[in-house]
């Protein structure tokens, strides 16, 4: 068992986008990733997919999750699951930041682009 303060998300190199891990594989895990983000008015995820089942928890803003060719606006608070292998994209429609925490059933996490290449993430999974 590990004890640590969440720290804040700061920025990455993907626009609008602040990242924060808050649990995997440094503290032990090896099944389950916690992620605090933040995405800022008008940014977006890419297009991506995980191995692994998702759990995005959205505590502030709106926008629209984009999956299987269909487009789903919504509005905080909402949780959003996400089956593996799902392609999914995030977009906040917003013009406050959109907060969330992301629960990912792996340790490392593995991110795959539309063309299933390896996302090689800026942050420790």
């Amino acid at each position: 068992m590990y004890l640590h303060a969440q720290a804040a998300p700061a920025d990455t190199p993907i626009p609008g986008l602040k990242h924060a891990t808050w649990a995997g594989g440094d503290e032990g895990l090896t099944q389950l990733s916690v992620w605090r983000q933040t995405l800022a008015p008008g940014a977006a995820t890419p297009p991506h997919r995980h191995d692994c089942d998702e759990v995005i928890l959205i505590s502030h803003g709106s926008g629209e999750l984009h999956v299987g060719g269909r487009v789903m606006p919504f509005d905080a608070p909402v949780t959003l699951t996400m089956p593996r292998n799902r392609m999914h994209q995030l977009i906040n429609t917003g013009d406050t930041d959109m907060e969330l925490v992301g629960t990912l059933a792996a340790s490392p996490v593995q991110v795959h682009l539309p063309d299933d290449s390896v996302l090689a993430l800026p942050w420790r999974t």
